[in-house]
């Protein structure tokens, strides 16, 4: 297990005042803080979107290259809308206040090909926990032609990065169904996090059938159904996940590895120089507060800075909580990151790729 403890008391009083504020919010406005009609509706529109074009293309009435690619890639913005805005609260417990709910839900992600209880180890606890710590945030853990940390190993190739970074992104989604969640299940294993009997063998069992499913529908079922070549299919498939990879890379990138967010390591005891709230708060960015659809369409993920902080209420109540986030920071003097556009966070996520790239890349806690 990752040994990383932070110096503030886990109750400071920023989180105390934040945590009051946001429970009268919801009080005096008769809320639940889980997911309400607009999460329902989103999940049909965003399960739509990924389902009906790979039954369309399993009929085998699509016969034309360019209408494939196109059901392909509207799967693909489909599975991307899945695994922002469906999957990400369920897998948080913060979709419905049903545990079983919580639970099928969450199996979305596993109906998109990756697999919901590698993620609740990367996402839930390593990223959430240990944000932007370098070999514990496991968002950090790139291959060694990507250097999202000061902290990392520079390698010459690293100068070239803001470039050709875009284009792994656009592969990270085919990386993550074929061999990434089997590393990581391995790997997360040997950090201690399957402790129970025969857990590992079962989750491991899970994962391949899951992924047995998913290859079976979305490519093996089409390349037998769909009366073109097989390369064209599979150049379709691929198509989709590009797309799925860079849309969900570039909302997760641009909130975290960015030139005013912090990259924080531990001192010789192992410990975080704040307390966890005011560390979530200095390594998180939001951005586009003031884009309601786009919002909307990513899962609320704009809005990172809130979801860090509250990763158990759902997303669909980050807009109106973002404001009482920001007040309440202003007044304890922490800072609180923001870009006005989503074009803005996208060039300082460029400019801080190019800032890693550089061998003297100067940077202090």
């Amino acid at each position: 297990m990752i040994d990383v403890k932070f110096s503030g008391i886990s109750d400071s009083e920023f989180s105390v005042v934040l945590k009051k504020r946001v429970n009268d919010y919801f009080a005096k406005n008769n809320l639940s803080k889980y997911g309400n009609r607009s999460m329902v509706i989103k999940s049909v529109v965003m399960l739509t979107l990924f389902i009906l074009p790979l039954v369309i293309i399993n009929t085998g009435i699509v016969t034309k290259p360019i209408l494939l690619f196109a059901s392909y890639i509207v799967s693909g913005l489909g599975m991307a809308g899945i695994g922002m805005g469906v999957m990400h609260d369920a897998i948080h417990g913060s979709y419905s206040n049903n545990r079983t709910l919580n639970k099928y839900m969450s199996y979305t992600m596993n109906l998109i090909g990756a697999n919901a209880t590698v993620w609740k180890v990367q996402h839930n606890v390593l990223h959430h926990t240990y944000t932007n710590i370098d070999k514990a945030d496991d968002d950090l853990n790139t291959p060694f032609f990507l250097r999202f940390s000061p902290h990392a190993k520079w390698y010459w190739v690293h100068k070239f990065q803001f470039l050709y970074v875009w284009f792994f992104y656009g592969l990270s989604t085919i990386s993550w169904i074929t061999t990434k969640d089997f590393m990581s299940i391995y790997r997360y294993r040997k950090m201690g996090f399957f402790k129970k009997k025969n857990e590992f063998r079962t989750e491991l069992l899970k994962l391949i059938i899951w992924k047995a499913v998913y290859y079976s529908f979305a490519l093996i079922l089409p390349m037998a159904m769909v009366p073109l070549a097989p390369q064209v299919v599979v150049s379709a498939f691929l198509a989709m996940h590009f797309v799925t990879g860079l849309s969900i890379s570039i909302i997760f990138q641009t909130a975290h590895v960015m030139p005013d967010t912090d990259f924080k390591q531990t001192d010789e005891q192992g410990v975080i120089s704040s307390d966890w709230s005011t560390h979530q708060l200095s390594t998180t960015t939001n951005f586009a507060p003031k884009g309601r659809l786009f919002s909307w369409l990513i899962g609320g993920l704009n809005y990172q800075v809130e979801h860090h902080l509250m990763p158990n209420v759902c997303h669909v109540h980050y807009r109106k909580l973002a404001p009482i986030v920001k007040r309440t920071a202003n007044e304890f003097g922490i800072p609180y990151l923001s870009k006005k556009t989503f074009a803005m966070a996208l060039i300082g996520h460029m400019k801080m790729l190019y800032q890693l790239g550089r061998k003297n890349t100067a940077y202090s806690n």
